[in-house]
């Protein structure tokens, strides 16, 4: 069966509930790979202003100078993936934590080194040593890349799961958040393509907040993902994105 993919967000870490493991194991029993891409946004946040450390965006994207990275990877590799593995655990569901120094799984390079810092986009996978982990587990990867010269990089965890659903050719691409999906005027909107996103983004109808999610599930579905999922729950479809109608 194929691969799902399941982008989960550093709130929606701590929000998840009893159907997100049962249908975790479902999927499993149905022979489906399962892999999770985990952020941190909020918690690296918190931490930096608790560490007297300046957090700045530009275009969504944290600016990370060599301070910031080292933050960034102890709150992703120390903070929210083992607490991620321990309710795995908990849920009695075989996985394993990963990041990009693991036989170098997820490669990249800078965005734009002089604007952003160390802010990278995943240029490569190894396909066949991933494929191979997830085998007989569920992988709990981060969003980080490693440059060819051994640089760590942060990466967007939107981006990062976009871009690896299509370089694997991942069947359906989750992007879990804290809310219910895709709102207008507070109600969900239950289907999208990449030709309505873009009329309602010029339109202002999606707000900041969504629009980094919207622009890597639109990405995912030009490059061949069948279908991407916003919702803050597994067991709901919330917004379902697929491509345009012949």
């Amino acid at each position: 069966m194929g691969l799902i993919i399941v982008k989960i967000g550093g709130n929606a870490i701590d929000q998840l509930t009893a159907n997100f493991f049962d249908q975790l194991r479902t999927w499993r029993q149905h022979h489906h790979q399962v892999l999770l891409i985990h952020g941190g946004g909020p918690q690296i946040s918190a931490l930096s202003q608790q560490l007297g450390l300046t957090v700045e965006k530009r275009n969504g994207l944290r600016v990370t100078d060599a301070a910031m990275l080292d933050l960034t990877k102890m709150v992703l590799l120390g903070v929210t993936q083992p607490k991620l593995l321990t309710k795995l655990a908990q849920a009695h569901i075989p996985a394993l934590g990963l990041n990009a120094a693991d036989q170098r799984l997820l490669t990249g390079d800078w965005v734009n080194q002089a604007r952003y810092g160390h802010v990278g986009h995943v240029t490569g996978i190894n396909q066949p040593v991933l494929q191979d982990l997830l085998t007989n587990q569920i992988g709990v990867l981060a969003p980080l890349a490693m440059t060819a010269t051994g640089q760590w990089l942060n990466v967007n965890a939107d981006d990062a799961a976009a871009v690896v659903a299509q370089k694997l050719q991942a069947e359906r691409l989750y992007l879990l958040t804290d809310v219910a999906g895709v709102l207008q005027e507070g109600a969900v909107i239950h289907q999208l393509t990449p030709q309505k996103v873009a009329m309602l983004m010029s339109n202002n109808v999606i707000k900041s907040g969504m629009q980094p999610k919207l622009k890597a599930a639109v990405a995912a579905i030009r490059s061949g993902v069948k279908t991407v999922h916003i919702t803050n729950q597994l067991t709901v479809n919330g917004t379902v994105l697929t491509q345009e109608a012949e």
